[in-house]
């Protein structure tokens, strides 16, 4: 089982910070956010294109990158500086 993550907002709008997923059938980033968003609202809304960064074991990854059960895979919301 894979351990998901969501942090700062993204955590508070889908009201868990954390969850155990098989990602057997998965294989990459982008399949897992499609399972993801299957779920409907707010999953399909704060999922959306753009919205969200992911990390893989702690290392910035993008959609396209595989997945295993194995991994740590966190989702957050773009940060911005000022």
């Amino acid at each position: 089982m894979a351990t998901v993550l969501y942090f700062a907002r993204l955590g508070e709008q889908l009201k868990t910070s954390s969850e155990e997923l098989s990602l057997d059938e998965m294989g990459t980033v982008g399949k897992l956010v499609d399972h993801l968003q299957d779920r409907g609202e707010p999953w399909s809304s704060e999922f959306e294109s753009g919205r969200i960064l992911v990390a893989i074991n702690q290392e910035m990854s993008d959609f396209d990158s595989a997945i295993s059960d194995s991994d740590e895979i966190a989702f957050f919301p773009p940060v911005t500086g000022g």
